[in-house]
């Protein structure tokens, strides 16, 4: 079991869960944040940390963002075999955070 990132991280990024990970665990995409399952100890320090509720146990997932579990896991070892390297430091929150904060379900998954 892991934590998921879905679809409300899309376009927002913000990193505040970066921060309490004890783990390197978070691979960042042009627009979103994803979780290595394979990484991940499942102990849910992230979770109070995103301010846009994004982040869930696979598990726990709505039906809706199912499909975001197996993008995780693809994605981010894609990531790891090409060399890239988990972010560990807080970051910048993308560009349109602000403006796509309250915006849930409106994305396609790159």
């Amino acid at each position: 079991m892991a934590h998921v990132v879905t679809d409300a991280c899309v376009r927002c990024k913000y990193t505040d869960c970066v921060a309490t990970c004890p783990v390197e665990c978070f691979y960042e995409l042009e627009n979103m944040l994803i979780i290595h399952p394979d990484e991940c100890i499942d102990c849910g320090a992230c979770v109070p940390e995103c301010p846009v509720e994004a982040i869930y146990m696979d598990y726990e997932v709505p039906e809706k963002f199912e499909k975001y579990i197996e993008f995780n896991a693809v994605k981010s070892k894609e990531l790891e075999e090409d060399g890239v390297e988990p972010i560990i430091d807080v970051q910048d929150a993308h560009s349109e955070a602000d403006q796509y904060k309250e915006v849930v379900g409106k994305f396609e998954l790159i």
